[in-house]
């Protein structure tokens, strides 16, 4: 790192022992190979194949279109920034750099408030739906049930918890899983298409994009494609950063499109259009095309259930080790309460940010178990949609971060730069901030956009509630994360000034008590 970026860093200030000493605990286990099977593990969610899915056709063309259009610029700046900035937290130190402490503290509170919601108030109930539907059944609500979903958190807590070095594996197994299971997927439709044909849509329906499909489909395919930058929060814990955390995004940005691409259009041909459901989209595909397996199927259609299961685990836990050290690395830097950023000393890991998130998704779990109908089911949907769409939120402070710190610090040392100038920057830029914008719009305003577009949308039978009502529910549930990030905010300067800390450019240093702290 060179010297400006390194006097740029967060906390490194020679007054910031504690800074210091939890970097001290962090092993460097992570080669190019983890992060790249580690990115794979993060962004490949075979859980939303369906809800992709059920879009129709024109899915897979909206999907081909986001290539060029947001997945190759969202990859272009975050892996300038990977490599230009590499530090433990990585989102977190980009956006401390660019914007300061408040925004970075709402960007980090977004980033991981997404994950527990995500792995206690649905893909549990994912997995659970899979065993229950192709394994064994479970009675909802029995106590199996409840052991079930309590135990699929917290088998996905305790890998976040474990030190790096073996840890690490799990998620590279999750991710060869999920490639192995595309790929036996993939032959068997070609197997069953040669025996019964396909089904699902014509031709022409796959080159006819609707704004009706733009809408529906594409926020929820930038969500699906969100997260390469997701294994940068171990920074610190890389052999080489700097050189590998381009590397890493690129490539599994790459085979992670196709991890999608090759599943969505299974579904779309051997599954009936009027037969594709959301979650169980992906398993429907395995249930018919395994067909052509005769004897052989019920076992296969078993063992690709467990994989599926496996791979949901994985992807809970690989995304529990990023979003956690993202949340760690602001109590590191005293943004937020520093025994927040405590690494453990043997284990090398934000034990604390990694039970606090295993209680938050146990909550959820709780929550989720007793309030699945009527009006307190739908306001927990509500309320569970738009969480765990707050890491599209983040992005709108995580993206701009990189035209701001290539004209603050335009000397810092990049491994990769986005090509084609500051035009190419500002291009990339846009496009993902765009889309990310677009999902976060989606999420807190539905039929807003439709409405404008001249396209049908009806609220009431969408979501069970009037628009009054959503809208109190979505921004309530915001702003609810805006005041615990100000309470966390509020926190961490206090106790900077105990500790006499104040901030010279982004340096912490002992002097006097630090002046106001402005976004």
């Amino acid at each position: 790192m060179s010297s400006e970026a390194q006097e740029a860093r967060p906390g490194a200030g020679g007054g910031d022992a504690f800074a210091d000493e939890q970097r001290h605990r962090m092993v460097k286990s992570l080669r190019l190979f983890d992060l790249i099977f580690f990115g794979i593990a993060t962004v490949v969610s075979l859980d939303t194949i369906g809800q992709i899915s059920s879009f129709g056709a024109e899915t897979f063309t909206w999907m081909l279109l986001l290539v060029p259009l947001f997945v190759v610029p969202y990859a272009w700046i975050m892996s300038e920034m990977s490599g230009a900035f590499a530090q433990e937290g990585g989102p977190y130190y980009w956006m401390r750099l660019a914007f300061g402490r408040g925004w970075a503290g709402l960007g980090a509170v977004l980033y991981w408030i997404t994950n527990p919601l995500w792995l206690g108030g649905s893909l549990c109930f994912i997995a659970t739906e899979t065993f229950s539907s192709q394994i064994s059944h479970l009675a909802s609500g029995s106590l199996l049930d409840y052991v079930f979903k309590l135990g699929f958190v917290w088998v996905g807590i305790l890998v976040a918890v474990m030190s790096l070095r073996r840890g690490k594996w799990i998620p590279s197994v999750g991710a060869f899983v999920k490639i192995g299971l595309v790929a036996i997927v993939s032959v068997t439709v070609v197997i069953y298409a040669i025996k019964h044909g396909v089904h699902g849509y014509a031709l022409k329906d796959f080159f006819s994009p609707t704004a009706a499909g733009f809408l529906g489909a594409v926020p929820v395919l930038v969500f699906a494609l969100s997260g390469f930058e997701c294994g940068t929060a171990a920074s610190d814990e890389m052999e080489d950063a700097r050189r590998d955390g381009p590397v890493y995004i690129m490539r599994s940005a790459s085979i992670s499109v196709l991890c999608y691409l090759i599943p969505v259009l299974a579904v779309l041909l051997v599954v009936p259009a009027s037969k594709i459901t959301g979650v169980a989209g992906f398993m429907d595909a395995v249930s018919t095309t395994f067909s052509v397996y005769g004897g052989a199927q019920d076992a296969l259609v078993k063992l690709a259930g467990l994989a599926f299961i496996f791979t949901l685990l994985t992807q809970g836990a690989a995304w529990m080790m990023g979003s956690d050290r993202v949340l760690a690395a602001a109590g590191i830097d005293g943004t937020f309460p520093r025994w927040i950023g405590e690494f453990h000393p043997r284990l090398g890991t934000p034990v604390r940010v990694n039970l606090f998130s295993g209680a938050v998704a146990t909550a959820f779990v709780i929550v989720a178990q007793n309030l699945t109908s009527g009006d307190a089911g739908t306001t927990f949907a509500i309320v569970l949609t738009v969480a765990i769409s707050t890491v599209l939120m983040s992005y709108l402070i995580i993206y701009p971060s990189v035209l701001v710190l290539r004209r603050t610090m335009p000397d810092v040392p990049r491994p990769f730069v986005v090509p084609y100038g500051m035009t190419g920057l500002r291009l990339a830029t846009g496009a993902a901030t765009f889309f990310a914008l677009l999902g976060s719009w989606v999420a807190l305003f539905p039929g807003t956009l439709e409405s404008l577009l001249g396209v049908d949308y009806d609220f009431h039978e969408t979501w069970g509630v009037s628009r009054a009502r959503f809208e109190l529910l979505t921004l309530g549930t915001v702003a609810v994360i805006v005041v615990l990030t100000l309470v966390g905010l509020a926190a961490g300067r206090a106790e900077r000034r105990r500790e006499g800390l104040v901030e010279e450019g982004a340096v912490v240093v002992a002097a006097e008590p630090e002046a106001s702290l402005s976004a």
